[in-house]
Formats: C-alpha cells, structure tokens, sequence
C-alpha cells in the first residue's frame, strides 16, 4: 500500500520566501556589478579630463620640478591599474581620498553635502507623492470629464518643462516680483526649522512640477484599471458604499505599482539635483559635484559620483522590494 505525502501549508509560504530572498539577493548581484562598472566608468572619465593634477593644485606659475614632484606625492605618476585598484579599495573601506582643492579629507564634505542634498529631495518627495497620487486618483474618478483632461494637460506640461526653465521663472515671480520667498536655499547654521523651511519652498517646487505629472499618471491607469476590474463590479453589486470600495479595493490595487515607482525617483531627487543646487545656491552633493569638475579635483569629483550611483541603487533596491513585498501576484511570479 503506497501513500502519498503532498507538501504542507506551511512548506509553501517558506518555500515561496526563500525563492523571494533569491530574487532579491540575485538584484542585490546585478546592483554590486552596476556599482562596480561605474566605478570604472567614474575613473576612467575623471583621468579622461583634460588638466595636469600637479599644474592645477600648484598653478600655472609653479616650477615644473614642483610639479612633478607634487604629482609623485599624489600619486598621479602611478599605472593606471594601480591606482584604480588603490582608489577603489580605499573607497569601499569609508576613505574617499584627500581633496586636492581643499587638502582635506573627502568623506566630510560628501557627507555634509549629501544631508543636504537628502534634505530637500526629500521634502520634495514628501510633498509630490501625495499631491501625485491624489491628482491621479481624482483624475481617474472623473475620467473623460473636464478635470481629468485638465490636470492630465497641466501634469504633462510641468514634466516636459526643464527644471532650469521652471526654476528661473519661479526665482523671478516668488523672489524678485512678488519677494514672498528667498531666491537662495542656502540659509544660516542658527535658522530655525520654519526658516529652514522657508529656504528649501522655492528649490522644492521645481521638483515637485517635474514629478507631479509622472506620478498623476501612474496613479490615473492604475486607478481607472482597478475600477474597471471584476473585484471592483463584485464589491459594487454587494451593495458596498463607494468610499468603502474606493479605499479598500480599488486604492489597494491601484496604487501599489505608483508607490513602487515612486520610490525610485528617491534617487534622483537626492542626486540628481545638480541644476537645482546650482540656480539657488544650495551646498549640495550635485553643486559640489559640478564644482570639483570645475576644480579638477579628482577625488572629490570621483567620490561624489560613485556616491550617486550608491544613491540611486539603494533606491532602485528598495523598489524591487516594495514591488515584490507589496504585490502578491509579483510573489508569486517571481517564485516560479
């Protein structure tokens, strides 16, 4: 007599989180190579800049032997395998190098300025992921009619606007016409929160134009998908209230891909800040990035880069997780 042994119920929810963790260990893999390959990338272009380290700490003026001699104490006469291999090593211990402009450590002033740079991306995600998500929402509630058409229009023309073209108009009405706001993010060590607050408005608000209509749009499709959805109809013929619909099926369903989504931006609006940080004046990692490319400091330039990219793969991370975390289907899926 032969038995037959079938797998418990709870073999296949363990079974399911193991494949899970390998889905994300196998993201957490193709991130550490991305991160790698731009640390090659990053190098490679920073040797690429025209300009003698030496001559450039030293000046155009400076004795040639100075010169050389200032070059052999950095480093710079080294093959450049080594000193790839010494930079990179150094990096991923915490030592960014010493800053040839400021003959001082670089970790200091990449930590200082990616606070700052965290600070305003994310207040700015702070503001535009709800403002997003409830434009959309409504957008799709009212589809067809006169207001989604027009917040659609208005999100699509905001997001083709360059944040440079959406920032000078914005410092020209709210700080020099209207003067409700300082036209300089920068504000001084002993500023309040509310006057901190009120120097980071202005450098919010082109993110916020930027990103208000991509997400609208996100949450407008998934919200219209949901409310055609046969779960939708079935809750509605039970004779549930709308808003108990709204909130519990179709909310749920809609806006979890634009959550995840949205996580991703994160990135961006903490490094990718460099034409913001430049027109108001704010000491950020994209400002301090631009200003060592100006300086030819290397390692500056070089550790502020790779610290993006870091960035942006955390970010990218945590959405692979929101997504599979959040979604069943996307458990499931990626257990197959």
């Amino acid at each position: 007599m032969s038995t037959t042994v079938t797998p418990s119920a709870s073999s296949a929810p363990s079974g399911n989180a193991g494949r899970v963790l390998r889905f994300l260990a196998t993201r957490v893999g193709l991130s550490l190579i991305t991160l790698w390959l731009l640390s090659v990338i990053v190098f490679a272009g920073g040797q690429l800049l025209p300009g003698d380290i030496g001559r450039t700490v030293l000046g155009p003026l400076a004795d040639a032997r100075a010169v050389a001699a200032l070059n052999h104490q950095l480093g710079a006469d080294r093959p450049l395998m080594t000193q790839y291999i010494d930079w990179i090593s150094h990096f991923v211990r915490g030592d960014m190098g010493l800053s040839y402009a400021y003959r001082e450590p670089v970790r200091p002033f990449i930590a200082e300025a990616l606070a700052h740079s965290a600070k305003l991306g994310l207040l700015a995600f702070i503001v535009v992921v709800p403002l997003g998500i409830a434009g959309g929402v409504w957008s799709a509630m009212h589809a067809g009619r006169w207001l989604d058409r027009t917040i659609s229009i208005a999100g699509l023309s905001a997001t083709v606007v360059p944040e440079f073209v959406s920032s000078i108009v914005l410092i020209l009405v709210f700080g020099v016409w209207l003067r409700w706001l300082p036209i300089e993010a920068s504000y001084p060590p002993e500023a309040s929160a509310l006057e901190q607050l009120r120097h980071l408005v202005l450098p919010v608000l082109p993110l916020v134009l930027v990103f208000f209509g991509y997400i609208a749009r996100m949450a407008r499709a998934g919200t219209v998908e949901a409310l055609d959805a046969d779960y939708t109809r079935t809750a509605i013929l039970k004779g549930l209230p709308r808003h108990i619909v709204i909130w519990r099926h179709v909310l749920r369903n809609a806006l979890l891909p634009t959550i995840t989504v949205a996580a991703t931006q994160l990135g961006y609006m903490i490094g990718g800040l460099v034409v913001v940080e430049t027109l108001f004046h704010y000491q950020g990692i994209g400002s301090l990035i631009y200003n060592a490319a100006k300086a030819k400091d290397f390692p500056m330039l070089e550790a502020g880069v790779l610290t993006i990219g870091v960035v942006y793969t955390v970010a990218n991370l945590v959405a692979d997780a929101l997504h599979v975390l959040l979604n069943p289907r996307l458990r499931v899926r990626s257990a197959e």
